[in-house]
């Protein structure tokens, strides 16, 4: 079947569908399917903008209201994960993941489900490593804090996806993999994004939980997005024995959806043709849930999860065959995902602003229902409970600490190098703001409730481009044709790239003089932003 893969899509859900019907007019292919790589910004109304961690410039409704609506539904199934740009309250109400339109599922914190026999994993957010080893406590209305703290990654989320041992079809993540640069044309990487190099050769850009579940897994295809450029790259995977056979993965970066970019993939992808047509449940993610389920913590208490040191009377929590039947027997082999869409929240009406409206933290019946069906958590139940006990005691929420299962300690060393000196203060997967875009109060966060309308849809057919077999690349040097065509699209760019990157960049900090506290954004992300501002005007 054919998969569409698309990039940052920044809630321009119109000309994502709009490219995908002129491929299909012009080369006669329709993609099954459609996956996005986060930011997907599903964007409901001014309450949702406020959720965002974008400076205010960048609060704009874009197009996804209409999909929520029902004024529109999306012309493919479409499966995302989220980004750091993204209306977090939205997707906080769907842990599990769910549908947040007709359509268009979401994979939830971390998941893997079944299209046509075929197996997509993902992971939301990016990693930041102080916020790794808490649970999943934020929840609306947000502060300065947890409004970028709700999109990090937790290690409970790795944990569970460690424990997979079913061969993976597809996996998607935000940010990079760490080191993953490595096997691609590095060289023209940093031809077309000169300001990686410092990340690049101290190898702290990307995600080492991202890695770590890349040598893990060991997926045919992982996708990646965050950093609005397009690069392959081809992993020759090691074996543990001589028995395994041989793994290798092909890892594509997508650029962000723009006109004249090219944000959008096709790939043929081997699948099962006696297989429905209904996105279902993966019964081995479904029994690792259950599995896990006591490991749930809706704290900020730092949670390190079950590993073999003598510490844990169990730290091995992959499931049995025995225990997947017995989640098919459960549903009695019918594992279609059930369309139990319903709309949580008022939806933006263009005629009607609300420029006031505020966020509130939502129980979502789609995450009531599954969590019943499967004996789970709901987190956000839970999260709601301890707001409850602690204004009973009048106590902060902060300051409250859960009692501790015996299968972890918040004191014991963690597997995950979550304190590595390149991310600890500095994180370049990280979008901090600058003092005028996004640091302002939240209650008065100056939101703009115009629709922004795309530009006219381009002639250009530079949007897409479809997958070679093969993506191998054997050196720094190597010139495979994806980098041929990445020097071709980028070459136009340099000019941009570096004068961006000549700008006064300064990190958070404190001054020559000692003084600190003025915020700016990271010196990557300057130059990516700047880029952007100067895509909008061409």
């Amino acid at each position: 079947m054919k998969v569409a893969v698309a990039g940052c899509c920044h809630g321009a859900l119109d000309k994502m569908y709009e490219t995908l019907e002129l491929l299909q007019r012009r080369h006669n292919v329709r993609p099954d399917l459609l996956l996005c790589c986060g930011d997907f910004q599903a964007v409901r109304n001014e309450a949702d903008l406020r959720c965002m961690a974008v400076p205010a410039k960048y609060r704009h409704m874009q197009t996804f209201y209409r999909y929520y609506s029902g004024e529109k539904k999306a012309p493919v199934l479409t499966v995302f994960i989220g980004g750091n740009h993204e209306a977090s309250n939205h997707l906080q109400e769907l842990p599990y993941g769910g549908w947040v339109a007709p359509n268009i599922y979401y994979l939830g914190y971390a998941g893997v489900v079944r299209f046509r026999g075929v197996r997509i994993g993902g992971i939301s957010g990016i990693f930041k490593s102080h916020d790794y080893r808490k649970g999943h406590f934020e929840c609306p209305p947000y502060n300065q804090q947890t409004i970028r703290s709700a999109y990090h990654v937790r290690n409970i989320e790795v944990f569970k996806l460690k424990q997979l041992k079913r061969p993976i079809d597809i996996f998607m993540s935000h940010d990079w993999p760490r080191s993953i640069y490595h096997y691609g044309n590095k060289k023209q990487l940093l031809k077309m994004k000169s300001f990686f190099r410092q990340e690049v050769e101290s190898n702290t850009l990307g995600s080492p939980a991202a890695s770590e579940l890349l040598q893990h897994l060991k997926p045919t295809y992982w996708f990646s997005a965050h950093l609005h450029v397009k690069f392959a790259a081809f992993m020759q995977h090691e074996t543990n024995s001589k028995e395994e056979l041989p793994k290798a993965t092909k890892f594509l970066a997508l650029d962000k959806c723009l006109p004249h970019r090219d944000f959008l993939q096709i790939i043929d992808v081997e699948h099962d043709p006696n297989a429905g047509d209904s996105l279902e449940y993966d019964a081995e993610w479904i029994a690792i849930l259950k599995a896990t389920n006591s490991l749930v913590n809706v704290t900020q208490s730092s949670w390190n999860m079950p590993e073999n040191n003598g510490l844990h009377a169990k730290w091995d929590y992959s499931v049995t065959e025995e225990a997947i039947k017995e989640v098919l027997e459960e549903l009695n082999h019918d594992l279609k995902i059930p369309c139990n869409f319903t709309l949580t929240a008022a939806c933006y009406d263009p005629s009607k602003p609300q420029k006031n409206m505020e966020p509130v933290h939502t129980i979502n019946p789609q995450t009531t229902e599954f969590c019943a069906q499967f004996g789970l958590t709901d987190i956000n139940d839970r999260i709601q409970q301890a707001k409850e006990e602690s204004s009973g005691r009048g106590e902060c929420e902060e300051e409250e600490e859960e009692e501790m299962d015996s299968t972890g300690s918040a004191e014991e060393p963690s597997e995950y190098n979550t304190d590595n000196s390149g991310l600890s203060s500095f994180n370049p997967d990280e979008i901090m703001l600058d003092e005028e875009g996004g640091d302002e109060d939240l209650s008065t966060c100056s939101v703009d409730p115009s629709p922004d309308h795309p530009p006219e849809f381009s002639t250009s057919f530079s949007d897409i481009r479809i997958m070679p077999d093969s993506m191998v690349v054997s050196s720094d040097d190597a010139m495979d044709s994806n980098n041929e065509e990445l020097e071709k699209s980028g070459g136009s760019k340099q000019g941009e790239e570096k004068s961006s990157t000549e700008r006064s960049l300064k990190r958070i900090g404190g001054d020559e003089n000692g003084n600190s506290g003025v915020k700016k954004i990271k010196r990557r992300n300057q130059a990516i932003y700047a880029a952007e501002d100067e895509d909008k005007t061409d």
